[in-house]
């Protein structure tokens, strides 16, 4: 994990379920003026919550380099907020009325004598403007400058065994440019490393499912093995293509068609174009068309070890093709970040909104709560309601380590899910039966215990807790108002009698045990490079089939944006066949199948691992009836899309 800005791969959970992130934010801090300092504007939670009086190790050496970004407030950063509000919710008049992007940067950008005085404010204190952007302006320097231009002492603090630099005190700006800076990040340097243009590595070592395998739910039993439950189980599916997926959440005719969804990840697949291409060859789906596949990629790309960039390649292969199973004739651009850093990660979701690449974004990565800072959430969320104005929905996984408990100690959310101007989405364990026919769903929560070595009982059954869907209640993002009057009280007030945000919103399968079927390219033992099939999960599978699901309903709608969707999935809450009310046990006995695993993950050389995989079991969170900390307010149903028609 990484303990500073770093995003990591939302939730591929493949074999043994790798522990990965997905995953939250605040809403945007406009500087407030220092009740000290008349002459300067305090920019609220640029100085880190580790950076303690306690842990301060000293002043930083004035020389030390400093690589900052000045984020812009634009020229009204509160009516932006109110306009995202108003276009996206189905009660205001002004709901769907779009801006182009054009008119969104006319009416909520910086100008031009802002940027200017920007600028000029950061050259006088001695620092060198190195990028101008709609958006920021990047500057160098040494700490000196930085403590000249930002109004604070740079110290050096302990955070955990290691040694950051952050600021002492709140950063500030001059009173002159109240309103014009919306936050500063990079003051602190936790845990960013040097820079430096790297190639891309060839994709990671593959990774292959045993089995045997049911094709549906339940279609082969496992009847050699010990029951679980009082019974016995089938085994786990080989893989759900986007036949069965399209079955389960009411596809019925519509494919995306003429409406435009975007990716975000880092990194990118060198193989994409052919493994999409083969992959939809070999299970039934349509076949791409010329030109419906793009890529928007950087120049260069950095941190590439740090990152483990060929990680990223199957999350990219993932999301495209599961988008593309569920919305066959929608439009896909993948736009790689430089890096797995939120920096980068921004431009990537900046050049989408700016250039308005799509109306619908899948985005398969986060971090936790905690790593968060306010400096950086309020430049998410200016993306987000720039994207909103515009009728550009975002859409994040909710994580794979349920409550986190299990991975960092400590209840809390992921994020940039958390955000109020995002849709989180949360995951399932799905069962799609015979004839495509939806059974159906438990909220993802995985136990898992390991089969005697003389292979008549399971040993601990049901065994530890491996992963789930994460979820919870927000410790920073307030309430917003589209959850009151569904989110219970309990849950909104977990953390904050006034009420904060609860994730997710909404769900879709996530379960690697009744995952998805999905084809990449990857590296054999030999050294060769082939395409290869396996199962895979986590949230970072639910984010782009909820994605597609959009694609299908905005295509019922006419092919008219549906935006910030949240406002909108909240106000069909309850309407009857719209969702799948998703809980833990919905056929009122224990659940769980079985799974056969290669020792070294590619063959039987190093023999098999047999094991029983409970459902519905997903740390100290549930899924219950109504709306839950699992999934939200369910998965789609048949009659979801088709909520979406004009009548």
């Amino acid at each position: 994990m990484r303990s500073n800005r770093a995003k990591v791969r939302a939730g591929v959970s493949m074999a043994a379920t790798l522990p990965m992130i997905a995953g939250a934010l605040a809403l945007g801090i406009p500087a407030a003026q220092a009740a000290d300092s008349p002459a300067r504007d305090v920019l609220k939670g640029s100085r880190p919550l580790w950076a303690t009086a306690k842990a301060d190790k000293g002043a930083a050496s004035n020389s030390a380099q400093v690589k900052a970004r000045v984020y812009l407030a634009g020229k009204d950063a509160a009516g932006l907020a109110a306009y995202a509000k108003a276009v996206s919710d189905p009660s205001s008049p002004l709901y769907g009325k779009f801006l182009s992007a054009k008119k969104a940067e006319s009416r909520f950008g910086a100008t031009k004598a802002q940027v200017s005085a920007v600028k000029s404010w950061l050259k006088s204190s001695g620092l060198e403007i190195t990028e101008v952007t709609a958006h920021y302006v990047t500057v160098s320097g040494d700490v000196a400058a930085a403590e000249k231009a930002f109004g604070t002492q740079l110290h050096n603090f302990a955070k955990g065994s290691k040694t950051y630099r952050a600021p002492a005190q709140t950063a500030s700006v001059p009173a002159g440019l109240r309103g014009a800076v919306l936050t500063v990040t990079g003051l602190d340097n936790a845990p960013h490393k040097s820079s430096h243009h790297d190639q891309l590595p060839p994709p990671d070592a593959v990774f292959k499912n045993a089995g045997p395998f049911s094709s549906y739910y339940g279609s082969n039993t496992a009847s050699t093995l010990p029951d679980a439950y009082g019974h016995k189980i089938p085994y786990a599916i080989k893989g759900y293509t986007g036949k069965q997926l399209r079955a389960a959440y009411g596809a019925g005719t519509y494919t995306g068609k003429h409406v435009r969804v975007a990716i975000t990840d880092a990194y990118a697949s060198p193989t994409i174009a052919f493994d999409a291409g083969k992959y939809a060859q070999k299970n039934g789906d349509a076949a791409w068309k010329t030109g419906q596949l793009h890529q928007v990629l950087p120049k260069n790309y950095t941190k590439t070890e740090e990152c483990g960039a060929a990680g990223w390649y199957g999350e990219e292969t993932l999301d495209v093709e599961a988008v593309h199973a569920v919305a066959p004739n929608a439009d896909v651009t993948y736009v790689g970040a430089a890096s797995c850093y939120d920096d980068d990660l921004l431009d990537s979701l900046s050049k989408i909104v700016d250039n308005h690449l799509a109306d619908i974004v899948s985005n398969s990565w986060g971090d936790i709560e905690a790593n968060q800072t306010p400096d950086l959430a309020a430049a998410y969320d200016q993306v987000f309601q720039l994207g909103a104005v515009q009728g550009i929905g975002f859409y994040f996984s909710s994580g794979d380590n349920g409550d986190e408990v299990a991975n960092t100690g400590t209840k809390q959310v992921d994020t940039p899910a958390n955000s109020a101007w995002v849709t989180a989405v949360g995951g399932t364990s799905l069962a799609v039966g015979k004839g495509d026919k939806y059974q159906w769903e438990t909220g993802w929560g995985t136990e898992k215990a390991t089969l005697s070595a003389d292979g008549k009982s399971w040993d601990g059954f049901p065994g530890a807790y491996t992963s789930g869907a994460g979820g919870g209640t927000s410790k920073t993002v307030p309430q917003p108002y589209y959850q009151k009057n569904v989110v219970s009280k309990a849950l909104a007030t977990a953390n904050n009698a006034a009420g904060n945000r609860v994730v997710p919103d909404i769900a879709a399968i996530a379960d690697p045990n009744t995952g998805f079927l999905v084809g990449q390219t990857q590296t054999f033992p030999d050294g060769s490079e082939k395409y290869s099939q396996y199962r895979i999960g986590g949230t970072s599978l639910a984010a782009p089939v909820i994605a597609a699901v959009q694609a299908l309903a905005q295509e019922a709608r006419g092919g008219k944006a549906l935006g910030f969707a949240n406002p909108a999935i909240y106000a069909k809450y309850g309407k009857k066949g719209v969702f799948h009310d998703v809980t833990d046990n919905p056929t009122g006995s224990g659940l769980a199948v079985a799974r056969v695993d290669f020792a070294n993950g590619f063959d039987a050389a190093d023999g098999l691992l047999t094991s029983v995989r409970s459902l519905g079991k997903d740390s100290s969170l549930s899924a219950v009836k109504g709306y839950d900390d699992v999934t939200g307010v369910g998965s789609p149903a048949n009659g979801y899309v088709q909520s979406y028609r004009k009548h």
